[in-house]
Parts: structure tokens; sequence; C-alpha cells
């Protein structure tokens, strides 16, 4: 049996215990325990399971028959004090001098028994202080008289039996303490949990438990802080199976929430940041990537920094539909820009659609990867103006002194002179409201560069997917409105009830439609459509940046322009107020030479974000 309070695993050996050399010991009498004086050691030991032996040695004590009675007397208020066996004056020790004496007499025989009651309710109460190292001895030390003296009694045995659960029960908790010490949750758990078998409901095995529930929770309460929320609940799962307690996991668990919380919009401020910054797109993606990690799916602060991402990503620093002007050097402000969303379209004319020619086909797929910002009406003459005021610049229809108009007196398109960007489509002069033309794609390209200086932005004319895509909005019928006639307000087209200044009507119109437009209407006078813009299937043509190809085998279907350099002939898209009602179609396009100039064909611009 190994000797003492086990070194190193309890905190029993701390406290300095005396201990005495183990050996074993003849068995004592169970009626008569003083028949033979018992001088010497008195230890625990034997088949039990208590580590410590501690030693007694009997107080010896001289006793005449003329002293017995004050002897017992004696004896009787040692054991109301308690003092039962540690002095010649205890009770135990008088006791049994007197049997000695009068070895016979049932009143020290009941006296005795007494002060073995009293031993052991003296033991038990030192075992319940279980926390305490001298109350742990002292029911030692009560075991070692009691098992010497009455090694056959019941109660003995059931006693020794509690002093052997406390003693183990306390190297349990030392060595649950220990390994807790150490990080070793699992081999404190099992220590304090066989701690807690030994003596139910002890307070240091279950503080012990406590304090793994709390280790496990701060380990998750780390984990959270590193970023790491799976280990971070794996942590908590481990702690929830410790005592299931009904307060600190749910509590635990709010607070690393807490943490993913304060971690997820400090993420999300930072990506918001970086996405004012150059480059700062691909920071924002990483801090989203991070987020999407931790964060619960459907998260609205992820959802608001995937939303922004996209909107830098496929928009800069604009969103879909909003409209804005750059400013000017001078302090005015450029046209009205709407940004048209990013998107995909069939674009051209599917086969059997009427009106449609091979020019228009094969119908193919376009992706529009990025949005972008196009004017929301035509440019007007006086926003034309402004710019050759500024540069000087001298159109081309002004550098030859004619272009084409139309004669309100034969009805016809015909070649006047002193015609330019000032003029009007009857070749007077032009409000500045209305849309410019008398104008070259080059022209228009001029102006776009001057825009571009001014406002540090790139202006350029749209590339013709970009305007069948604008055109349609969101629509892939024959017309942008549908398939038959359009409603009433649709856009300045040629309707059956329009009338020139002179009483003409067009011979090819849209049946039961007036629009109170012979010519072309001021911008912006018509309804918008789907995507904010104005005057898209009407009013005036527009210059494309393409070259004119016969269709679309091999054009470019990622919305950008079909260019070949020094190419002669040029696009221009939407149908005007002289269309006929198949030019207005929304895959309808035709080709006009770099230099041509006339009434119907004006443009507008697309400013990338």
């Amino acid at each position: 049996m190994e000797c003492g309070l086990r070194a190193g695993r309890s905190l029993i050996v701390a406290l300095s215990f005396a201990l005495a050399a183990c050996r074993p010991e003849a068995p004592a009498p169970a009626e008569k325990p003083g028949a033979a004086e018992p001088t010497g050691s008195v230890s625990i030991s034997g088949g039990d399971e208590l580590a410590g032996v501690l030693s007694w040695s009997l107080p010896a004590v001289e006793l005449q028959a003329g002293t017995a009675a004050a002897a017992r007397n004696k004896a009787k208020r040692a054991i109301a004090a308690g003092d039962l066996f540690e002095t010649a004056d205890s009770a135990i020790p008088l006791l049994l001098a007197l049997q000695r004496l009068q070895p016979d007499d049932p009143g020290i025989a009941r006296s005795l028994a007494e002060a073995r009651t009293a031993l052991i309710a003296q033991g038990d109460a030192a075992l319940a202080a279980d926390d305490d190292g001298d109350a742990l001895r002292a029911a030692q030390r009560s075991g070692a008289v009691l098992r010497k003296l009455w090694p056959q009694d019941g109660e003995v045995a059931a006693y020794l039996q509690r002093v052997d659960r406390g003693e183990q029960a306390w190297n349990r908790n030392a060595g649950g303490e220990a390994l807790l010490e150490k990080g070793d949750f699992d081999g404190a758990l099992a220590a304090f949990r066989a701690a807690l078998q030994l003596r139910p409901g002890q307070a240091r095995a279950a503080q012990g438990i406590a304090a793994v529930e709390s280790g496990l929770i701060r380990r998750a309460e780390i984990a959270a802080q590193d970023g790491d929320f799976d280990a971070a609940h794996a942590w908590l799962a481990r702690a929830d199976a410790v005592r299931h307690h009904p307060g600190t996991i749910p509590s635990a668990r709010y607070r690393i929430e807490v943490i993913r919380s304060e971690r997820i919009r400090r993420l999300r401020d930072e990506g918001l940041i970086a996405l004012g910054d150059d480059g700062g797109l691909r920071i924002a993606r990483e801090r989203l990537a991070e987020m999407l990690r931790i964060a619960a799916p459907g998260d609205p602060a992820s959802v608001e920094l995937r939303q922004r991402i996209d909107l830098v990503g496929h928009y800069g620093l604009f969103r879909p539909g909003q409209v804005f002007t750059d400013g000017l050097q001078d302090g005015s402000r450029g046209p009205v820009l709407v940004v048209v969303p990013h998107g995909a379209f069939r674009m051209g004319a599917p086969e059997g659609e009427l009106g449609a020619t091979p020019a228009e086909q094969p119908q193919h797929a376009v992706q529009l990867e990025r949005g972008f910002a196009m004017s929301r009406n035509e440019v007007s003459v006086g926003e034309f103006g402004r710019f050759v005021a500024a540069t000087d610049y001298e159109p081309r229809a002004t550098q030859r002194g004619h272009s084409m108009a139309y004669d309100t007196r034969s009805g016809n398109f015909v070649r006047g002179s002193g015609i330019d960007w000032r003029s009007g489509y009857d070749g007077r002069p032009a409000r500045a409201d209305m849309p410019v033309v008398h104008v070259t794609a080059r022209d228009a390209e001029a102006y776009a560069a001057w825009l571009s200086g001014q406002t540090g932005a790139h202006y350029r004319l749209p590339s013709e997917a970009e305007f069948e895509y604008a055109l349609r909005a969101g629509s892939g019928t024959r017309f942008p409105w549908g398939e038959g006639l359009p409603p009433a307000g649709q856009d300045n087209l040629t309707g059956a009830g329009d009338r020139s200044p002179r009483g003409r009507s067009w011979s090819n119109a849209f049946a039961g439609y007036a629009d109170g437009w012979w010519g072309p209407a001021p911008v912006g006078s018509f309804a918008a459509n789907a995507y904010g813009l104005h005057d898209m299937a009407g009013n005036v043509s527009e210059w494309i940046a393409d070259c004119w190809h016969e269709g679309y085998r091999r054009a470019p279907a990622n919305g950008s322009a079909w260019v070949n350099p020094g190419c002669r002939n040029r696009i221009y898209r939407g149908g005007s107020w002289a269309s006929a009602p198949a030019q207005v179609r929304s895959a309808w396009r035709s080709a006009g030479g770099t230099d041509v100039t006339n009434a119907r064909v004006g443009f507008r611009l697309v400013r990338q974000l």
C-alpha cells in the first residue's frame, strides 16, 4: 500500500501531513478495545484504499482505584467537549485506563461506545469540509483511532469507507486541477466527474466541472476573436456537453454572436471604405469573402457589401438608374446622363420578323458585363453650340456650306445652302432645345472628346449593341413597346394623323397614330423608356461608333463597338420623325458615310463608368 497522500497529486502534501511508515497491524478485539494496552503506532492501512497513514500513540494514563470516579467524570466532560483521543485527559485514553481497572463495568463500555459515536461524528464533520486539507487529515486521524480500537464495528467500517472516498475524491480533484492548468479539459473533466461519483454533491468537484466549462467557453471566445467561428462553435459544443447549465452556454453563444456581428460590421466598413479608393475593389472582395465565411446566409451586412461591390464592379461609384451630370471647367454642367444597367439580350432580328433584313441577322446573344451612362436625351443644339463656342470647332456642314433638309413646299429632302448644326429639319434656325442635326459622326466624336477633356471622364458614341440594348430596355419584341401599333404619346413617330405645315400626310405611317409633330420635337418631349431614356425609337436617328457591316456574323458578343480602321460608312440607329414604321423596329439599322449630314440624324453620347 502506498503510504501517505500521493505526492504531486494532492494538495494535502502541501499541508505537511505527519506520515508514518506503513506496517501491518494485528486486529484488535472487537468487544474489549482496552484489553491489551494499545501503545505504540496506530495507523490506517490494509485492504482499504486510503493512501495516507497517520499514527496515534495512546497517551499514558495512570489511575488508582481512588481516582476512578473522578476519571469517569472527566471522561464524560471530555466527550461532551469533543476531546476524544489526543491527550491523557481526552475521553478515550481515560476510558481505556478505567477499563483496565474495571474491565467488567458496563458503564465504561457504554461511554466508550459513546466516544466512538462522537469520534465518527467528528470525523464526518471534518469530511464535510472536503476542500480543507487539515480537515481531511483530521478525518483520517479519527479513522486511524477507530480502526485500531474497533476494527470489526460496522459503523466504523462504513466511516472508513467514507474516509477512503474522501481521500480519493481529494486526489481526483487535485489531479483534475493540475490537468485543467495544462489545458487538458477532457482529462480534468473525467477527474472531477470521478470525484463527484465518490462524493456526490461535492462543491470542489462541482466547481472544477464549472471551471472546465469556463475554460472551454474561453477557448470558444478566443477562436471567435481570431475569426474562426467554426472552431468557436465546436468549443461551445464541448462546453455544452459538460453540465448543460441553462445560463452559461446561451450567454456565451450570445457573446460570440456579438463578436461575430462586430467583426462582420468591421469587415463591411473596411470593404465600403476600400471601394472609394482606386484599386480598392480587390480589398472589398477580400473582405466580402471573409464575411461570407463567417456570416449566416442572407446576413444583411454581407448582402449590402456584395451589392455595393456589384455596383462598383458594374457601375463604378454609380448605381443603375442614377441620373447625374458632370461639371465643366467653366462651372456649368454637361449633358444629363442616366446609368443603364448591365445585362444580356438578344441582338438583331429573329427569323421571320416582319420587315427584317439580312443586315439585322443572325440574332445573337450579347452580354454587357458593365453598365454605362447614356445621355438621357439627344444632344441639343444648345449643348452642341456651347462646344463650338468654346473650341472654335467648325463642323463639317459649316465647312462645306450645305446639308440635306426637308423642303416644306415639295415634301422632299433637298440640299440647301447655309444649312448646318444651327439649322432645324427645314433649314431654318433651330431652337436651343431641339436635337442637333446636320452633324457627322466625326462632329459627334469631336464633341465627345471635348466633354472628356472638360470633365476627366471618357465620353464617346455608343456601340451598336449598347444602343439596341438601351432602346429595347428589357423588351424582346419587334418594337420597343411590343408587336403592334404604338400607344398614344409613345414617341415622335410617323403617324397617319400627323400633318406637315402645308397639310401633307405620310404615305407610310402608323395607322391611327398622331404625336403633334411633323419634324423633330424638343428633346425629352415624350415619356422615357424603362431605362429612363427619351426619344430612343423616334425624334431623330443617332450616330453609332460601329463601322457598317452587312450582318452580325463574327460580331462582338460583349457589347463593344465593331470598328475597322479607316471605315467610310458608319451606322445610325433608332427611328426618326420621318422614318417608316419598319425603321422604328428595335433591330433596325442603317448606314451613312462618315461625312454625311441631314435633317434626320443626330446623336447622343455614352459616358464610361
